[in-house]
C-alpha cells in the first residue's frame, strides 16, 4: 500500500520512573532505584508508531523550551516524524509524568500536563493547510477537549477520515460526534465518553449504538487479548487478536491506534485496517515500555504473514 498522508493532533510527555521496594507512606522517604527516563504521550507515540510504519505524519502539539522540548525534536528528527506545527511555549514546562513502581509491579503516577495545557484550537489552526491534505486526521484525549474537537472538526470538514481515541476518556458533548468518522474506546472509556460511569452495567453494544445515533461513522471497540468489535449501522464484527507472550500491555492501545490511522491513510478497508492494527497491539505487548515497544513496519507485516 501505498502511504497515506495522517496528522496527529496530540500530547508529548516525558515520563521518569523509579522504582521501590514499597510505596512511602506520608511523610517518608524512601531509596529507590532503577531510574529510567523516556518519552511519552499518546499523541507522541503514536505519530511515532505511523513513522514506523512508512506513513507520512505529521505531529501537532506544544512542548516548553526546556531540555524535555529538546528531547521531542531530537526524538521526532530521529523517528522522521514531520514537525511543522510543532510548538514551543516558554510559559509552561513541558509535560511530564512521575511513576513509581513498586516490588509487586503495581504503580502510581503524578502527571504535570505542562504545555500540553495550553494547547489550543488556534495552535490546530497553522496546520489548517496539512489537515486538509491529509487521508486521516487523528486526536486522544491528553489535550484539552476543545483543541481536540477542533482538530478533528477540521478533518472531518475537509474529507479526512477523523479518529478519536478517547484516552484517557472524558465525556464528550453529543453535538461533537457528528464531526468524528472513527472512535477507539475500550469498555471503560466507551461508557465515560457518554457521561456514564466506567463501569456501568450498561451493554456496549447499546452504547455503541448510542454513539452511532449520535453521528459517530465507525466504533472500534478495542478489547485487549480478545482483540476488536468493529461496530458500524449495518452490524457488528469481531476481529481477534493474536496469541503472543506478553510482557507489558502499556504500549499497545497507541500501537492500536497508530498502525489503524497508517492503514486507512494508505487505503486500506476498516476490516483491513483493523487486522493490522491488532496485530501491532499484539506486538507491542511483547516488550518492556512504549516507544521501545511500538512495531516497525517489518515485524507487524511477518506477524500477519503467519
Amino acid at each position: 500500500m501505498e502511504s497515506g498522508k495522517v496528522t496527529v493532533i496530540g500530547s508529548y510527555l516525558v515520563g521518569l520512573t523509579l522504582r521501590a521496594d514499597r510505596f512511602p507512606v506520608r511523610g517518608e522517604t524512601l531509596i529507590g532505584r532503577d531510574f529510567d527516563q523516556g518519552p511519552g504521550g499518546k499523541g507522541s507515540n503514536q505519530a511515532v508508531q505511523i513513522a514506523r510504519l512508512g506513513g507520512d505524519v505529521e505531529f501537532v502539539g506544544l512542548v516548553g523550551t526546556d531540555g524535555f522540548g529538546d528531547g521531542a525534536v531530537q526524538l521526532y528528527a530521529d523517528e522522521a516524524v514531520r514537525t511543522t506545527y510543532l510548538a514551543r511555549t516558554p510559559d509552561r514546562n513541558t509535560g511530564l509524568g512521575f511513576i513509581v513502581l513498586d516490588a509487586a509491579g503495581d504503580n502510581f503516577i503524578i502527571l504535570d500536563l505542562g504545555a500540553n495545557a495550553l494547547f489550543a484550537p488556534a495552535h490546530v489552526d497553522r496546520a489548517a493547510e496539512r489537515i486538509r491534505e491529509s487521508q486521516v486526521v487523528i486526536a486522544q484525549l491528553e489535550i484539552p477537549l476543545a483543541t481536540a474537537l477542533h482538530g478533528l472538526s477540521l478533518g472531518h470538514r475537509a474529507g479526512a477520515i477523523s479518529i478519536l481515541n478517547p484516552a484517557p476518556a472524558a465525556p464528550v458533548p453529543p453535538e461533537a460526534f457528528a464531526d468524528i468518522d472513527i472512535v477507539t474506546p475500550n469498555n471503560s472509556e466507551l461508557r465515560i465518553l457518554l457521561g456514564r460511569r466506567p463501569d456501568d452495567p450498561v451493554d456496549s453494544k447499546d452504547l455503541c449504538a448510542e454513539l452511532l445515533r449520535l453521528g459517530v461513522r465507525t466504533i472500534v471497540l478495542t478489547q485487549g487479548e480478545q482483540g476488536a468489535l468493529i461496530v458500524r449501522a449495518d452490524g457488528a464484527l469481531h476481529v481477534p487478536s493474536h496469541r503472543v507472550d506478553v510482557v507489558d500491555t502499556t504500549g499497545a492501545g497507541d500501537a492500536f491506534n497508530g498502525t489503524l490511522a497508517t492503514s486507512l491513510a494508505a487505503g486500506a478497508t476498516l476490516e483491513a485496517a483493523v487486522q493490522r492494527a491488532v496485530g501491532a497491539g499484539a506486538l507491542a505487548c511483547t516488550r518492556l515500555g512504549v516507544v521501545p515497544s511500538l512495531p516497525r513496519l517489518a515485524e507487524l507485516d511477518a506477524l500477519l504473514s503467519h
